[in-house]
């Protein structure tokens, strides 16, 4: 068998093309975006004409995916936890109209909030649309999941939820491949009135959905990954969350504990394993990284006077990411003293590459609001997030994905003006759209500027939607076409792009200045290419 070493992501990916995928839909999010560019490269992908392009959004790639799986064909959509957010409406109907083809959705959560503004944990996500949840410890149990997740799927008609965390995604290890699948032949259900969600439908369909989630804890492509270990000493038992068990056995490199080990890395279970490790122990630590979902779980179940520890008690921290360090403190086991770091490698301050566009763009918009004596401008998701550090230190707001165009039509509402908003090219077909055309049905007074660098900077360069598209997307919306400038922001243009946007701060309506420079690491790559060429 071929043995390959991978990242979590990349495992995922190539699971999903040798299990038969015929489509991959997703939105660049850290920490899932290597999934799709693995699928992108992926030769056996090509061959086999797999879709596997980039959507608009979450939401749209998750609606994608359940349109591919209505076809009878395998299909998967990754996200990032707050993705999982915009694709929610989508996520829940989907348990309800069920599937025909094997759906797979992704979502990687980042604790510790790496590259994000919360550190949700998308379990909760499971258990609120009651669907299957899948929680590798490591990346050949991920790629291993990711054929049981299709085929429970289209066993039990219901989507997966397949939930990873920073550590897994972007960590390597050797994974030993299968014997790749063909492909699904296309099938159209035979309910198709299934995927109408009219009152009389759903209300059939949320009774079935119920009646499928009690039944999927005895499903052996579940059962198989909760494994109970016992142990001599049951003063203490410990109940793991897929990575964090590699957290716990870290601390244990001849042989592992000596004490009860239950590892669960598969959604839902039946009280029947959580009572094989209570009634033997003393007392019980719950291991899981994100929120105290099992520990919750465990306190309801329970109507004994078992001490249980995790979370919720203090013995581990409420917030951030689980380590080995953590783990051996909770267990009473010595840690080693943290090395300090030296100077050289000292984290600093994330910035602006030297050469970018949004630099020159927020110099512009500084200069140009210091009159109206305006300190700040309602921002959003992406490189350009950075302008709320010194030296520019001018971003009132960053809350989730298109929110800057919308808060600026509120602080307006509110009498604020000029109400300015700076967003990303991306970001602003993901969803700043919708909230431009709330301001131009309102008239409202503000000026959105769409700093627009070609690419989806922050994750890596992905393609932009928006690309060659903008200024007809603003004119199709009902901006006035006389109120959407393009400027290109560099420093020789510095006066001309402060007097255009002073002149549209002025505007008592609705403007967009679009600001366009290609991203300078993009250009940097394609400047490459083309010389090797």
């Amino acid at each position: 068998m071929q043995k390959l070493l991978l990242l979590g992501d990349e495992a995922i990916a190539l699971a999903a093309v040798d299990a038969g995928l015929s489509g991959m839909y997703a939105y660049p999010g850290t920490p899932s975006t290597e999934i799709m560019e693995f699928i992108q490269a992926s030769p056996e992908a090509a061959e086999r004409g797999i879709h596997r392009e980039w959507s608009s959004n979450e939401k749209t790639a998750l609606e994608a995916a359940l349109g591919m799986s209505y076809a009878g064909k395998r299909a998967m959509a990754a996200m990032k936890h707050v993705g999982l957010n915009v694709a929610a409406d989508t996520f829940i109907n989907s348990a309800i109209t069920g599937v025909n083809g094997g759906l797979v959705v992704v979502a990687a959560d980042d604790p510790s909030m790496h590259s994000s503004q919360n550190e949700q944990d998308s379990r909760f996500y499971g258990k609120f649309a009651f669907v299957p949840v899948f929680e590798p410890s490591d990346q050949q149990e991920a790629y291993d999941m990711i054929f049981d997740a299709f085929e429970l799927s289209e066993k039990c008609k219901l989507p997966v939820l397949f939930r990873i965390t920073t550590r897994l995604a972007h960590s390597r290890s050797a994974i030993i491949r299968k014997t790749p699948q063909p492909e699904k032949k296309m099938k159209l259900p035979d309910e198709p009135r299934q995927f109408v969600l009219l009152p009389a439908i759903a209300r059939k369909r949320y009774r079935l959905l119920l009646s499928a989630y009690e039944s999927l804890k005895y499903d052996n492509r579940i059962s198989k990954y909760n494994l109970f270990r016992d142990g001599s000493n049951r003063r203490l038992g410990v109940i793991t969350c897929g990575i964090a068990y590699n957290y716990l056995m870290e601390n244990f490199p001849d042989g592992g504990p000596d004490f009860p080990v239950l590892r669960i890395t598969a959604y839902p279970f039946p009280a029947d394993i959580i009572r094989d490790i209570t009634g033997r122990c003393e007392e019980i630590l719950i291991l899981e990284e994100g929120y105290p979902v099992v520990e919750e779980a465990l306190r309801g179940l329970l109507d004994n006077n078992l001490k249980i520890l995790g979370r919720l008690d203090g013995t581990i921290p409420r917030d951030g990411e689980l380590n080995p360090s953590i783990v051996a403190r909770a267990l009473g086991l010595p840690v080693a003293p943290r090395l300090t770091v030296p100077e050289i490698v000292k984290t600093r301050p994330p910035s602006f590459c030297k050469g970018c566009g949004h630099s020159d763009t927020f110099n512009a918009i500084i200069e140009a609001l210091r009159p109206f004596g305006i300190e700040g401008v309602f921002s959003d998701i992406g490189c350009y997030t950075l302008a709320a550090l010194p030296p520019y230190s001018f971003i009132n707001s960053c809350v989730d994905m298109g929110a800057s165009v919308t808060m600026a039509v509120g602080a307006a509402d509110a009498g604020l003006f000029p109400s300015v908003a700076v967003i990303g090219d991306s970001t602003f077909t993901h969803s700043g759209m919708t909230g431009l055309l709330d301001a131009v049905v309102k008239n409202s007074p503000v000026t959105i500027i769409i700093s627009d660098n070609s690419t989806t900077g922050m994750t890596g360069g992905q393609k932009s939607q928006a690309t060659g598209r903008l200024e007809q997307i603003c004119g199709g919306i009902g901006v006035d076409p006389d109120h959407i400038r393009v400027i290109v922001p560099l420093r020789k243009n510095h006066d001309d792009n402060v007097r255009v946007m002073k002149e549209e701060f002025s505007y008592r309506g609705v403007s967009v200045i679009i600001s366009s420079r290609e991203c300078i690491q993009t250009a940097s790559r394609r400047k490459r290419s083309t010389i090797e060429k």
